[in-house]
């Protein structure tokens, strides 16, 4: 590779004949935020201590899949219970992440640690694991790309963002996506550094006869990436295409690197699948034909085009927004900032938008409110004694810190807890023998299941299987639509019950109903402060049989 093109990767735009100087050597004395971290062991640590203490404050629940797509299916695989949601019927998801965490229950199970907190905690502490040395590839990314300096500031910017604490050690599979993504892009620009002296003839025949190794292991990880999530393609098609262009070796590239690396992780994983599910199923083109050819995904509800950029994304990345804008005319660094625009675009293209589908490039835009943090920390000796008042620096981490932390508590502490809750306490209840079925009359998906209660009793929730037909109701919308009405004609008697949950939105339409089956509230948890995306669900409430207290 040329010069030229190690220029680029540097932060310069093509042409430039003077690129922006670095941040860590432009002046003599500069602030960083954590001094001591003089080695990449030591930002492990930290990011390890701090992933671990985020894991732990976990109280609230953000998305179903985090549940329903991962630890739900890992408990069935471990204990042999646990409900399989219409997705799994279709083939649309790989086995591949489920089964991490179905390793860890095993290991549980064998050290008789399987007891409800464990069953809730551990498998947030081992994402907590995956999450720190995502932190560690951003901040070697930064530090390969820019400096050590911006590299600190990032790291800073990683971990007081309130989206990534709120997000990043829950058991989704776009939080092990972003991770694998960081850590691919680290080793990907780590093989465009070391073809900078390609220019030299010799070298260049050196580099013609085998590609340096962290190209391979950056293919290796974003083919890990698209088999755990095969929309991180569209993360690792720009990727690709952007060095192809620019490549000599171009059949070389494909036949002997992307070829062989991407056939044997979709062999692997294919055979996995095919073992698991007990048939021949191709995950990946179920997947891609189900979201973006026939727009299933658009039955869970869709947004306008511009969300992303509009809302989406700016929700995510908070107050860091004007300094990542910063840092990308600053930097111009128009790889990485390309990057996120055309995930943001292409996302953008499908109806149905979530916050998480947009986490891996999260972190990307963060290295750029580092670079600016970063160039704001250079100031000249003489003037550091001149200031009485508090320095644009200093203003903008305490603005970051007072409008991020709170939040990021908030969110993980209070902000929809109730059905996290509420299964908490129906675990224990239910080893102690006080649980003998339970109903949840609330829309589907809406609490943990087997995987927070471990224990095997029956259970029952409303269905939400997307119809064939359009038009036609699930049973989530008929209870919303008529709760009283759509009780009485499906459950009929609601004694076959022990328990049943309900959020106290749709208590007082059934009400009359519970009373008549002689069921009395034994809990109330509080769940929100604010409605989210249907009236406000403001707790959750359990009753249960007179004769079951």
């Amino acid at each position: 590779m040329s010069q030229r093109r190690r220029s680029r990767a540097a932060g310069s735009p093509p042409g430039d004949a003077d690129p922006p100087p670095s941040p860590e050597k432009a002046l003599p004395l500069r602030i960083r935020p954590w001094p001591a971290l003089g080695s990449d062991r030591r930002v492990l640590a930290l990011a390890l201590a701090f992933r671990a203490a985020n894991a732990l404050l976990v109280r609230t629940y953000f998305n179903p899949d985090e549940h329903w797509q991962c630890l739900e299916v890992a408990h069935r695989v471990a204990f042999g219970y646990g409900h399989l949601t219409w997705e799994w019927k279709r083939g649309l998801r790989s086995y591949l992440h489920p089964l991490i965490f179905a390793a860890l229950y095993k290991i549980l199970a064998l050290l008789r640690l399987d007891t409800p907190w464990f069953m809730v905690m551990a498998p947030r502490l081992l994402q907590s694991v995956f999450a720190a040395f995502g932190d560690l590839y951003l901040y070697k990314l930064s530090k390969r790309i820019f400096s050590v300096q911006v590299a600190q500031w990032t790291l800073f910017s990683q971990l007081v963002n309130w989206f990534m604490f709120f997000c990043i050690t829950r058991t989704l599979s776009n939080s092990l996506e972003t991770v694998l993504t960081v850590a691919g892009l680290h080793y990907w620009f780590t093989a465009i550094e070391s073809s900078k002296g390609t220019s030299v003839v010799s070298k260049h025949q050196a580099a013609s006869k085998q590609s340096h190794p962290s190209r391979k292991l950056a293919l290796l990880i974003a083919a890990l990436s698209c088999a755990i999530r095969p929309t991180s393609a569209v993360t690792w098609l720009y990727v690709g295409l952007l060095d192809f262009i620019q490549m000599k070796c171009k059949c070389r590239f494909v036949f002997l690197e992307v070829i062989p690396v991407g056939a044997i992780v979709l062999a692997v994983t294919t055979l996995l699948d095919w073992w698991m599910y007990g048939s021949q199923v191709i995950v990946p083109l179920n997947f891609l034909k189900f979201n973006l050819f026939s727009s299933g995904g658009d039955y869970y509800g869709t947004h306008v085009f511009h969300w992303y950029f509009t809302q989406g994304f700016p929700s995510m990345i908070w107050t860091f927004l004007p300094l990542a804008i910063c840092g990308i005319v600053k930097s111009r660094e128009w790889r990485i900032s390309g990057l996120i625009t055309w995930v943001l675009g292409v996302y953008s293209i499908l109806g149905h938008k979530e916050f998480r589908f947009v986490l891996p490039v999260l972190p990307l835009a963060l290295m750029f409110s580092g670079y600016c943090l970063a160039a704001m920390s250079q100031f000249k000796g003489k003037k550091l004694h001149e200031k009485r008042c508090l320095s644009r620096l200093q203003i903008s981490v305490i603005l970051l810190i007072i409008t991020n932390i709170p939040m990021a508590f908030y969110m993980l502490l209070f902000h929809q807890r109730g059905t996290e809750d509420v299964m908490y306490y129906l675990s224990k209840e239910a080893h102690d023998g006080r649980v003998k079925s339970v109903l949840f009359l609330m829309p589907c998906h809406s609490t943990p299941y087997y995987s927070t209660l471990h224990y095997n009793i029956p259970m029952r929730f409303l269905d939400c299987t997307p119809s064939d037909s359009k038009g036609t109701l699930d049973e989530s919308d008929r209870f919303l639509t008529s709760p009283s009405e759509f009780v009485g004609e499906v459950f009929g008697n609601l004694s076959s019950f022990s328990h049943i949950v309900l959020f106290e939105s749709e208590e007082r339409h059934v009400l009359h109903l519970l009373l008549r089956n002689s069921f009395l509230e034994v809990r109330r948890y509080f769940h929100s402060h604010f409605k989210v995306d249907r009236d406000l669900q403001s707790s959750v409430v359990v009753y249960s049989q007179r004769d079951v207290l």
